[in-house]
This record gives C-alpha cells, sequence and structure tokens, in this order.
C-alpha cells in the first residue's frame, strides 16, 4: 500500500499534507503525467505557481486522476502563487481567476505571495510569464511597481471563500519568500491571517529565527530546495556547482546509513519532524515512493542538531543576483 503523508491544521482550519509533490522545473511535455503518477503513487499535496508556466499540464494530470477514481478533488492539496507582476488588486484577481482557470478544478486550496516584490503590470497577451524580465529575450529586469503587501494581501483574502464570499475559490492564503518583519507587519493588519510561509530550507539555510517566529504565530512553514544546492545545478549555479552536494555530508549520510534510508529521506525527515512541509520533486518513481515515505522514521535529536549544524547561512534562490539587483534578503 502506498503511503500516506501525515498533515498539519492550518490557521484556516485545513488540513495540508506534509510531504507534496513540487512542479517548479518539471517540463510542460511531462507534467501532466508526473503529477497523475505522483497521485497514483500516493501524493495528495501538489506545489504549482503560475511563474512555473504548467499550471494547464498539472491540472490535466489531476482531472486525469479524478476521472479514473484514483482520487476524488476533495483528497487533493493544491498550492499556487500569485507572481510579481500581479501585486496591484484588479490584477491580482485577473491572474487567479486565470491561474485557477488553467488548473480546472474548481477552486485552489493555497495562493502565495510568491515573493514581496511587486514589478510592473505586464499584460498577459504581452508576455504571459514574464518570471524577472520585461522583455522576451530575458535581459532587462522589470521595474519594481509602487503596490505596498497590503493592497496585495486584502486582494488575496477577497478570493478566499467564506459564508460572506461563496463565490471565492481559494479555500487558504500565505506567503512565500517573506522575513520575519514582514510578517509581524502583515499580521497587524490582516483580516485572514496567513496559514503557509514558504522558504528556501536545507541545512546550508536554516534560519531558525524565521522558523520559529512564523510556527509561533501559527503560521506552517513549508521549505523549498531541501536538498540545498541539487535544484541548482541544472540552472548553471556556480555556488551549487562547487559546494559539497548535502547527500555526501557525512552527518547526512550516517543517519541514512543507521535508519536504512536514502540521504534524500534523512534530509526530508529532517524537516518534517520539525513540522515543516516538504515539496520536493523526481522524475524517478522509487524515489518519488521514497520520498513520499520520509514520515516511517524518527531521527535523534542529536541527529537533528547535527544536520542543524551544518548552517552557514547560504541561500541560492536570491533576486539579488541579477543583473538589477533586487535585495529582500538582507
Amino acid at each position: 500500500m502506498a503511503a500516506k503523508a501525515p498533515t498539519l491544521k492550518l490557521a484556516s482550519g485545513y488540513d495540508m499534507p506534509l510531504v507534496g509533490f513540487g512542479i517548479w522545473k518539471v517540463p510542460n511535455e511531462t507534467c501532466a503525467d508526473q503529477v497523475y503518477n505522483a497521485i497514483k503513487l500516493g501524493y495528495r499535496h501538489i506545489d504549482g505557481a503560475w511563474d512555473y508556466t504548467n499550471s494547464v499540464e498539472a491540472g490535466q494530470g489531476v482531472r486525469r486522476a479524478i476521472e479514473e477514481g484514483i482520487v476524488k478533488r476533495e483528497d487533493l492539496f493544491i498550492t499556487s502563487k500569485l507572481w510579481n507582476n500581479y501585486h496591484a488588486r484588479e490584477h491580482a484577481f485577473e491572474m487567479a481567476k486565470l491561474e485557477n482557470e488553467a488548473w480546472g478544478i474548481g477552486y485552489l486550496d493555497l495562493l502565495l505571495i510568491h515573493f514581496p516584490i511587486a514589478m510592473e503590470f505586464i499584460p498577459f497577451d504581452k508576455i504571459r510569464f514574464p518570471c524577472f524580465w520585461s522583455d522576451k529575450e530575458q535581459t532587462q529586469v522589470t521595474p519594481l511597481a509602487k503596490v505596498p503587501i497590503s493592497e496585495t494581501w486584502k486582494a488575496l483574502e477577497d478570493l478566499v471563500q467564506t459564508k460572506d464570499n461563496p463565490n471565492g475559490f481559494v479555500k487558504s492564503i500565505g506567503v512565500s519568500n517573506f522575513h520575519t518583519q514582514l510578517l509581524y507587519d502583515l499580521l497587524s493588519y490582516a483580516k485572514i491571517p496567513p496559514s503557509v510561509l514558504q522558504v528556501e530550507h536545507h541545512p546550508y539555510l536554516t534560519q531558525p529565527n524565521l522558523i520559529a517566529m512564523a510556527q509561533e504565530n501559527n503560521i506552517a512553514v513549508t521549505g523549498y530546495s531541501t536538498f540545498g544546492p541539487q535544484s541548482f545545478i541544472e540552472l548553471d549555479n556556480e555556488i551549487a556547482k562547487n559546494i559539497k552536494p548535502l547527500f555526501e555530508v557525512d552527518a547526512i549520510k550516517s543517519a541514512a546509513a543507521k535508519h536504512g534510508k536514502s540521504p534524500g529521506q534523512v534530509l526530508l525527515r529532517w524537516c518534517t519532524q520539525r513540522n515543516i512541509i516538504v515539496i520536493p520533486k523526481s522524475n524517478s518513481v522509487e524515489r518519488l515512493k521514497k520520498n513520499l515515505d520520509c514520515c516511517s522514521f524518527d531521527l535523534s535529536e542529536e541527529e537533528l542538531k547535527q544536520i542543524s549544524s551544518l548552517n552557514i547561512g547560504l541561500r541560492f534562490n536570491d533576486p539579488a543576483t541579477m543583473q538589477r539587483p533586487i535585495r529582500i534578503f538582507t
């Protein structure tokens, strides 16, 4: 029988699986099959985003699984993210509507603000997926726009389905790549508090104060890039190419050997044992199974501490490295 991931109760009252399948960098041509196969293996949480460009295909995979009776829609937890160009209220509504239509499954379980970065709006028919760029050649960083997070958050709140807003098509809302002061500020005015904070989290970048602050305030944490440099080597990231892979670090290898697990499972369990949600991806069915089964053992307190002590504050996903830096992580 397929492994079943434990869940966390969110501030919104909904349950979110601790282990999901992340579709960042999953090619459009294989995304439908990969999502379908992940669901078939037992995954019930899919982590997507407008900027990943593959929501249509992911939705096709989800619908196939539903049509074949593998799952019901309510068994699944689908995450997406609002991109930087759409922080203004009217643009947030438009992008969210288009994203919900792209998935084609009725509603989104979680919608996050992808970055605390508001960029100038680019019409959807000009560049559908601009990423950080204002030109199709991706040579010019889009200028920033004067849109406060409060406006964007209020727009997300108005997308949430409630008794007073039955036409809402989002169940929970949250943020990504935010730091503590932004979270404190958001909590000071939010009518609907953030359910989730998604951040880069691996043993080379543990961010203990950020994690603690979020969890103290009933904000569930999702960690991305749990395997550290692994996700960024294919993006030709020089730092990622030149640092020791986490799979080869002694503390992780020895814990894997002791528990009869893979280094990847140890890294995922280091997160989930501390109630941090993980969203790994893999093209291998065997690794997908192992990733989902990462909650079937416990690391000792000493092992958790040893892995956490690998922290060197090394961030791989940083818009400050662009030709016109955006310095949100300081």
